[in-house]
């Protein structure tokens, strides 16, 4: 009886087996940007062929047992507990250049940690309660303060934050999404992250993932991807985008690059888990350059390099013939996006501001674009007060779709949706004045004086082929207590009761005796 039971245990995971396979790749993209600087962007995916999110209306069941072999389990866990069919995770520091360097291969590079995710509903738990858990759990795994994601910064812009896999058509699945400007990436969030990967940083392109050559660069984001595409199965993408100085050194006069250089490594041997291995270089146009060694496959713009078969160790490098002249570059530099974006908070006092926004067209033609606000609740709209102006003259034609949800003080933000029409070679500028709530002591941060990071807005253009953009964070002044007179009468009330302590104790603990002076004996001299 007891081997009928185990054989058709294994006969039935072996049946699951034949059915879900899982396949691994890795990818690195180099991009030389016109301002001397190097764009690299590491990409592992693991795909669970044939495998299905979980059902959300079978939660409360126990799961069926997941057997993984490349797939990461920790995240698979998480995953599956909370019932989720796409999630997007990025911690980000630094401001990304959009007219310097165009957009990036990976679109969340906001500042700070953004989390995203689409949940099925119809579980006998929330979608809030469980998004609350997968921001917690994931807190956990990657040792950030991602619970720090609650309501106060929850919303669901679905008209930015589109599926980008496939969604169950039996299950209906709401948006929730949130960020935290102040939380930015860290040597404690890649140690998990490379725990994930078949290989860790043993063997293939995850050797290049060196903390010191990372943390270094003017800009690196991290990124966690989760999609279900319907006729292939599951998909974890993690990605990790950097931002390099060649001409760092004030030595440097060529904007060279190598593997050594960017990331002090080089790849010793192949990662013998992954299915391919590519590193993808874009080639510049007005530029003389060596690149070595041969590429596998290339064309104009493009070279290819397949790590498999590559001698190891690689050390991709490019090499210029001229020195780099910035001013030069600069000069002849055209917009890298067709949108340019410009935010500023203007304030007046502690209790009023304004909120600016600027869009720049450099096409011949209009642009739709949907301008995305999602702001704390320690910063409200006037919504009477929003004009727009183009080139500096009245543009009553500018603003459609509006959407705005009011704040809730302590408990929900704001957000403001519009679709911006912006005409063609022109210059857009959105206006709108703002109110800084009053908080109460204990609501200010430890660094007080700073100020509050605000999240970055979210514009998304409609008529080209680009994805969202991200404005820099803003800084704003709240009215602030003066933190220094508590401090001051701790300080003194401390050494006031340090002296009548001292005093009292001495008095209470001394012992007091009576002595004596008695006169000291005189010598007697005698005389010869």
């Amino acid at each position: 009886m007891l081997l009928s039971r185990l054989a058709t245990v294994f006969a039935a995971v072996t049946l699951c087996r034949a059915q879900i396979s899982e396949y691994f790749d890795e990818k690195l993209t180099v991009t030389p940007l016109k301002d001397g600087k190097v764009a690299s962007t590491l990409a592992f995916t693991t795909l669970l062929k044939n495998a299905s999110p979980r059902n959300p209306e079978r939660l409360h069941d126990d799961d069926d047992s997941q057997h993984y072999t490349l797939f990461p389990l920790a995240l698979g866990q998480i995953l599956r507990e909370y019932g989720v069919t796409e999630m997007h995770l990025t911690l980000n520091a630094g401001k990304w250049n959009y007219d310097s360097w165009g957009h990036p291969v990976e679109p969340g590079v906001g500042t700070g940690a953004e989390l995203w995710a689409w949940i099925g509903d119809g579980a006998l738990s929330t979608v809030d309660a469980r998004w609350k858990g997968l921001r917690n759990a994931l807190a956990g795994l990657f040792c950030s303060s991602l619970g720090a994601l609650d309501e106060l910064r929850t919303t669901s812009p679905t008209e930015v934050f589109h599926p980008e896999g496939s969604l169950p058509s039996s299950t209906p699945h709401q948006l929730r999404h949130a960020s935290h400007p102040s939380e930015h990436v860290c040597t404690e969030n890649l140690t998990p992250f490379v725990k994930l990967l078949p290989c860790k940083a043993s063997a293939g392109l995850a050797t290049l993932l060196n903390p010191h050559r990372l943390f270094d660069a003017n800009w690196h984001g991290m990124g966690v991807h989760v999609l279900w595409h319907e006729d292939e199965g599951v998909e974890v993408r993690l990605t990790f985008q950097t931002v390099s100085d060649p001409l760092r050194n004030y030595q440097a006069r060529k904007q060279d690059w190598s593997f050594e250089s960017l990331f002090g490594r080089k790849v010793e041997r192949a990662c013998p888990a992954t299915r391919s291995s590519i590193v993808e270089v874009s080639l510049p146009q007005d530029s003389p350059y060596n690149l070595s060694p041969e590429p596998t496959l290339a064309e104009k713009e493009v070279a290819w390099f397949d790590i498999q078969r590559a001698s190891k160790p690689v050390d991709i490098s490019m090499s210029y013939m001229r020195d780099f002249n910035p001013g030069l570059a600069a000069r002849l530099a055209k917009p890298s996006t067709p949108l340019s974006v410009q935010r500023t908070l203007k304030e007046s006092s502690q209790a009023h501001g304004q909120l600016s926004v600027v869009l720049k067209n450099h096409e011949s033609y209009p642009i739709q674009a949907v301008y995305l606000e999602t702001m704390p609740w320690i910063v409200q709209f006037y919504l009477h007060t929003l004009t727009a102006t183009v080139d500096g003259h009245p543009y009553s034609s500018a603003f459609s779709n509006l959407s705005y949800i009011p704040a809730v003080p302590h408990s929900r933000p704001s957000t403001f949706h519009v679709l911006l029409s912006i005409p063609a070679n022109s210059t857009l500028k959105v206006t709108m004045d703002v109110t800084k709530a009053f908080l109460r002591y204990t609501e200010h941060p430890p660094d007080a004086q700073r100020g509050w990071d605000l999240p970055p807005a979210i514009i998304a253009p409609l008529n080209l082929d680009t994805n969202r953009m991200y404005t820099p964070t803003l800084l704003v002044d709240l009215a602030t207590p003066d933190f220094s007179m508590p401090y001051n009468v701790i300080i003194f009330t401390c050494t006031l009761l340090a002296f009548l302590f001292g005093n009292v104790f001495n008095l209470l603990t001394r012992k007091f005796v009576v002595v004596s002076l008695k006169p000291a004996p005189s010598s007697t001299i005698k005389e010869d």
